[in-house]
């Protein structure tokens, strides 16, 4: 299979940002340069992988030949958890229940989770109401969603899904523990660990402290009703707990 990106991570963020510095250059001029947005750019400076199609174009607005090695440790990429404690989204709760990791990852993907709703909300908002995220061109989103229900994702969903991962955002800030009620807080939860899979699996430093990382999720759900449900090959119908038309309802924990 032809890989599609250049895997992330924060050595490479912080070398991108660093030769931006050094060529002072905005976001908003380097991302002009590369031929791509801000908000794709600063992703990129945040850790996030880089589509293969746009790697000249940053190596362009750079002047680098090639991107350059990552640093690491013994061999290691490296987690810096300084770069996290103090972010608005960092989890006492999840770092004293779960472990350092789980809360890392809650940062990592609802940081890079809410980047892509504002994206593909930004692409519905010019088009007819009712269009559904299969319709744009490029939508982030439409392969980490359960299939079942693609012509269910319109911008009032998506409105939804934005406000739910805030939610739990200033619930991390504030130590508050998190709870899942209903279906779309199972989804929201679930879509930031899965949006943090890749840059977290890249740059974990020991391997047996990071393993299960992304179990904290289950243990908030205590099942995987939300997989068996929604991303097996199980057809739901009308009434059922998980069926798109009960995913607002408070039915867990309530």
């Amino acid at each position: 299979m032809v890989q599609k990106s250049i895997k992330g991570g924060l050595e490479l963020a912080g070398a991108i940002k660093r030769r931006r510095n050094e060529l002072n250059l905005t976001i908003e001029e380097a991302a002009l340069k590369a031929g791509i947005g801000t908000k794709t750019w600063s992703r990129y400076e945040a850790g996030e992988s880089i589509r293969k199609d746009k790697y000249k174009g940053v190596c362009k607005a750079l002047n680098w030949p090639s991107f350059p090695e990552k640093e690491s440790v013994d061999g290691r990429n490296v987690i810096d958890f300084g770069d996290y404690v103090n972010h608005e989204a960092w989890s006492p709760f999840l770092a004293a229940e779960f472990g350092k990791y789980a809360a890392v990852s809650f940062v990592i993907g609802s940081d890079i989770l809410l980047d892509h709703i504002e994206e593909d909300m930004a692409a519905l908002s010019s088009m007819p109401r009712g269009t559904h995220i299969g319709e744009i061109s490029v939508s982030w989103l439409e392969s980490l969603l359960p299939v079942q229900f693609l012509m269910r994702y319109d911008y009032d969903f998506l409105y939804v899904l934005r406000t739910t991962v805030g939610r739990f955002r200033s619930q991390a800030s504030q130590d508050n523990p998190m709870v899942a009620h209903s279906a779309i807080e199972e989804l929201a939860l679930y879509l930031i660990v899965e949006e943090s899979r890749f840059l977290m699996e890249s740059m974990g430093s020991d391997m047996e402290e990071c393993d299960g990382w992304d179990d904290w999720i289950y243990d908030i759900f205590d099942d995987m009703d939300l997989i068996t449900f929604l991303y097996s090959d199980m057809y739901l119908v009308q009434g059922d707990t998980y069926h798109f038309d009960r995913w607002m309802e408070g039915q867990f924990y309530c």
